[in-house]
């Protein structure tokens, strides 16, 4: 009799606690992605020491179209005196010619930023890579602070990585390329990244596989 009364609460116990992990799952997620989307909306033109563009794939030096479109934005954040330097980051793949980020400073140069103002870290072959070496090269010029330039969605995952580097970041995203041009791109983004920033905060570790998404 003992055990038959102990076996139905425990029954009770175990499915009470199965849907309370599910339900605290999807609160996580759920916030997650809205943080996701509301940071993405954010674009903090404040003056910095810094503007990181995040790299994307590169062609032989050229930028592809999500790379140009974050070089672009970071040249007119630069013009408008946002910062004196812009970085420029990412590695190399097996047989390339240039790093993304030597393909991002040379596509500033010819746009109109002076090479003495443009910075070209070429390590990393995801977002943390990036930005810890970048984040490295900030403190040993003595610089603090960096307007991180990427797509909207990405910006959340990249801001909180920079703060975990020891840059004081904010972030200015791009408006413009292919990770917005429609709904459904816009909702596959925001998911791959919910995704990505969870598992960041836990393994503290990138997600992102080297050339899978152009997001850095």
């Amino acid at each position: 009799m003992i055990a038959e009364s102990r076996e139905p609460r425990f029954r009770r116990w175990l499915l009470r606690a199965v849907v309370g992990g599910i339900l605290v799952g999807l609160v996580l997620v759920t916030g997650t992605a809205f943080r996701i989307w509301q940071v993405a909306r954010v674009d903090d033109r404040s003056p910095a020491d810094l503007i990181v563009v995040l790299g994307a794939a590169q062609y032989n030096g050229t930028p592809s179209d999500i790379f140009r479109w974050r070089l672009e934005h970071a040249r007119d954040l630069y013009q408008d005196g946002v910062a004196r330097y812009v970085v420029t980051t990412g590695g190399s793949r097996d047989g390339d010619a240039y790093t993304e980020a030597e393909a991002g400073a040379r596509w500033l140069e010819r746009h109109g930023v002076p090479a003495s103002a443009t910075i070209a870290i070429g390590e990393g072959v995801d977002t943390l890579g990036s930005i810890e070496a970048a984040g490295v090269e900030a403190r040993e010029r003595g610089l603090e602070s960096a307007v991180v330039v990427s797509d909207p969605w990405h910006s959340l995952r990249a801001r909180t990585m920079a703060k975990d580097s020891g840059l004081d970041a904010w972030t200015s995203p791009t408006r413009s390329g292919p990770t917005v041009q429609t709904r459904e791109i816009q909702f596959r983004y925001i998911w791959r990244e919910t995704k990505a920033l969870l598992f960041y905060r836990v393994a503290r570790a990138s997600a992102d596989e080297a050339g899978s998404t152009g997001l850095g």
